[in-house]
């Protein structure tokens, strides 16, 4: 039985090889157009409803636990679509359901539009935000799948930093047609409505999408299926002939020995990393508004995309150039670190908040090393560090807990700007960052530079449940 479990673990990695090995070509670009373009919707999306309900107080005439309900839906649901969609393709299979999520973010964005009412609005936000969750596993994942080693870091990254174009687009856009002439009552509408452009664009590129070499010898056993992929991908023969077992599929594996703790780091630091992010980014009107309350609307968006222009989008790419050569453990203590002086300072500092030059520099600055840092080392770090068989899994359980997180600060940010004011809840982010930086540290291990199956101890998990699986 040991015998079967070795030679089972020596064809798997005589099929993968050349896929890990192979120089960047064409499917990886595609592969990662057709990934990023659900980022730039999830982006787009999620900014936009900060505008649409500061235009929407006035005309539907919105409580605060209305605004506080709108602002987080689509957070609250990416919760669950996560998990659904980070288990549902482990079981059933990354091309099985890959696409299934952009459906549902293109049909619940067109009809957010259509919106009569609070309460339709609040349902198809929902909707919206099922699709975002189930995009993050999705995605990471089969971009991560059809990487080679040396590059996987900058490919899954490249993916996640379309994010940075949709946070850009979206006050652009937001910008544009309060600028045109259009209504507010129509403005919010368009505004809501193009969040379905993106999204509708690549289902039908998803759902051709081959599925993963990984996925079909690591948890089908499908060694032909594996050998046929990598050969038309990378051109390389793989003379293989041998069957190989089928790997168990538990998720129980996630909560057991070295994963548990790696899971404990991935989910804890991105639900900590998003309290920052979408406290702020979704919440960034208000930040503005608390800094300049005499400030117009559109003076704030301005000032939100000169934000995300020089500092958030330059992160993304920053991170995704160097994230293979410094490491993604490096980056995101660093990441988190500087995002805790900061914040500390916008703290500390006396009368920053009343002096908005000053204070803009400094929240620019921690925008950037989110960007760089953690909020795309978040990204990375699940799509690599579990075995194939619970990667959706693993992915998806360390994704809702950074959508809890986001969900959580979009809605208690309001008031915590009310109760702590503005410098008390940048010292409030300040120990929130300060954590995370702690518990990367302590305990995420690097992945760079090695192959899917060793950055996620494939080797081992096989090694231990292959004989099972063989005498079953």
């Amino acid at each position: 039985m040991m015998e079967s479990g070795r030679n089972s673990l020596a064809v798997r990695d005589q099929v993968l090889r050349p896929l890990e090995e192979a120089g960047l070509r064409n499917f990886h670009f595609k592969t990662w157009l057709t990934a990023g373009m659900g980022f730039f919707t999830d982006a787009y999306d999620l900014f936009i409803i900060g505008v649409v309900t500061t235009i929407l107080t006035p005309l539907w005439h919105l409580s605060t636990l209305q605004l506080m309900l709108l602002n987080s839906s689509a957070l609250a649901a990416s919760v669950l679509g996560a998990l659904l969609f980070g288990r549902l393709m482990d079981r059933m299979g990354r091309k099985a359901v890959y696409g299934i999520e952009a459906l549902l973010l293109t049909l619940g964005a067109l009809a957010s539009a259509f919106s009569v009412n609070f309460w339709m609005l609040f349902a198809l936000r929902f909707i919206v935000g099922m699709g975002v969750g189930g995009d993050y596993p999705m995605s990471g994942v089969i971009m991560s799948e059809y990487s080679n080693r040396t590059r996987r870091g900058f490919l899954v990254n490249a993916v996640f930093a379309l994010q940075g174009i949709g946070l850009l687009v979206g006050p652009l856009v937001a910008f544009i047609l309060l600028h045109s002439g259009v209504s507010a009552s129509l403005a919010w509408r368009i505004m809501l409505g193009l969040g379905a452009v993106p999204a509708a664009a690549v289902i039908y590129l998803r759902r051709q999408i081959a599925e993963t070499p990984h996925f079909a010898v690591g948890v089908r056993g499908d060694v032909k299926a594996a050998q046929e992929t990598v050969e038309r991908l990378t051109g390389s023969a793989v003379p293989v002939s041998e069957t190989v077992s089928q790997l168990p599929n538990r998720a129980s594996i996630l909560f057991q020995g070295r994963y548990l703790g790696t899971l404990v780091g991935t989910a804890v630091c991105w639900m900590l990393l998003d309290m920052a992010f979408y406290g702020n980014s979704v919440s960034s009107g208000l930040v503005l508004k608390s800094l300049e309350p005499h400030g117009s609307l559109t003076a704030n968006l301005l000032t939100s995309l000169f934000i995300f222009l020089i500092a958030a989008a330059p992160g993304y790419w920053v991170s995704a150039l160097t994230v293979d050569r410094l490491g993604r453990r490096f980056i995101q203590i660093l990441g988190f670190a500087v995002m805790a002086v900061a914040y500390g300072a916008l703290w500390l500092v006396p009368g920053i908040a009343e002096r908005p030059q000053e204070f803009l520099l400094v929240y620019a600055v921690s925008y950037f090393f989110i960007e760089f840092g953690p909020n795309s080392t978040t990204f990375v770090f699940p799509s690599e560090v579990f075995p194939v068989t619970v990667r959706g899994l693993g992915f998806g359980i360390s994704a809702s807990a950074g959508k809890a997180g986001a969900a959580i600060a979009a809605f208690v940010f309001p008031l915590l700007l009310v109760h702590l004011k503005l410098a008390g809840t940048m010292g409030l982010l300040a120990g929130v960052s300060a954590l995370g930086a702690v518990l990367t540290a302590v305990l995420l291990s690097e992945p760079k530079g090695k192959t899917l199956r060793e950055a996620s101890n494939e080797y081992h998990l096989e090694e231990e449940i292959a004989p099972h699986a063989a005498s079953s």
